[in-house]
């Protein structure tokens, strides 16, 4: 069975790039086709073969991939995959625009239907980016994704969340594998919770991650807060920002792991598809303060390695907050929930399931 790996560019880290780094130990002669490559900008990718499309050839493109979506689908169409068996394509935009022949079979690792389009429409309507596109369009672009979300075999969601809305949106059948986080994050070299000080967030800076929440309730409540990570609203951020709340940017993943073990809590305000943090941070031992709603309803034991609060507001984050800090979550409770997302278990389970799939494709092509 040969395999090619599709994603939808290589020019930046987080979470979807650690899974693409687990799948490469499970196929590691699969090579790893994209519409953009940027050596410089991802250099997690130095052990894939990385074929990009004609269009990386702009370099230009190469960290301006938001520029592509008129043009995103033909990159991946323009791909020559007849010599693999298996396709898998790992996804939230247009890789699975990939185009396959009888006698292969394509296998979408969804992370989410394409977030702004769909589940995530409202919220991006408010970035100035999307603001300027014409509504119609916008509305060409949606019955485009719709219409290429026909073309994978079958869907694999990374979570029940997922799950639903790619019934909801592309109206598919899908089954769940959840991503696994490395083993270098389980820790049991906790820090007592007596000698922790601060909180923390650890997350792109983008307008749907809703740190802009975090930072406003923290500069109400005058604690420390700690925000790792890069994206497009740093300097808002950072404007908005009072002297309690420091940022540390980009971050090794040594350092992310001292400041994981060292945090209270780890603040997660979104709606996650799925969301590797707070399994990091529970892995060294942090619960997490999340927003409950998506994925982190999957991964987080209420009152038991975290808590939930119900609104994206100051008042709900605030309480969740107060409560937290009059509860008392073990470091230990927290390590034995991430084990049951460690690699082993999701590389198993899906080669296991690729394996299935093919068999079933080779049994009957046409189910």
């Amino acid at each position: 069975m040969k395999v090619a790996l599709v994603y939808d560019r290589v020019n930046k880290f987080g979470g979807a790039e650690r899974v693409l780094l687990t799948l490469h130990q499970i196929f590691p002669d699969a090579p790893l086709y994209t519409l953009v490559y940027s050596k410089k900008s991802a250099p997690w990718a130095n052990d894939f073969k990385v074929i990009p499309s004609f269009i990386n050839k702009i370099g230009f493109f190469r960290n301006k991939h938001e520029l592509l979506a008129p043009i995103a689908a033909m990159g991946f169409e323009s791909f020559d995959l007849r010599e693999y068996d298996v396709v898998i394509s790992i996804t939230s935009g247009d890789a699975k625009a990939v185009i396959t022949k009888p006698g292969q079979l394509h296998i979408c690792y969804c992370l989410t239907p394409t977030r702004y389009f769909w589940s995530g429409e409202g919220e991006y309507a408010e970035d100035i980016k999307f603001k300027i596109i014409p509504k119609w369009l916008h509305n060409y672009f949606r019955t485009t994704d719709l219409l290429i979300s026909k073309r994978p075999d079958k869907y694999i969601a990374i979570s029940s969340e997922v799950l639903d809305r790619i019934q909801k949106y592309y109206h598919r059948e899908s089954s769940i594998i959840y991503p696994s986080i490395e083993d270098k994050f389980y820790s049991k070299d906790y820090t007592s919770q007596k000698y922790r000080e601060y909180y923390l967030i650890v997350s792109r800076l983008i307008p749907y991650k809703k740190v802009d929440l975090a930072i406003k309730v923290f500069n109400i409540l005058k604690k420390p807060l700690i925000v790792v990570g890069t994206g497009s609203e740093m300097s808002y951020l950072k404007n908005l920002a009072g002297s309690t709340i420091k940022f540390a940017g980009a971050v090794d993943d040594a350092t992310l792991i001292n400041l994981y073990k060292d945090a209270k809590a780890v603040i997660f305000p979104q709606n996650e598809d799925y969301g590797l943090v707070p399994l990091e941070a529970q892995a060294c031992g942090t619960p997490v303060i999340a927003y409950g709603k998506g994925g982190a309803l999957e991964t987080i034991i209420k009152n038991k390695t975290g808590i939930f609060f119900e609104e994206q507001t100051i008042e709900s984050l605030k309480d969740a907050i107060a409560r937290f800090e009059k509860l008392s979550l073990s470091p230990e409770d927290c390590y034995r929930n991430a084990l049951r997302f460690n690699s082993q278990t999701f590389k198993k389970n899906f080669a296991a399931k690729v394996k299935e799939l093919w068999s079933d494709y080779l049994a009957d092509p046409t189910a």
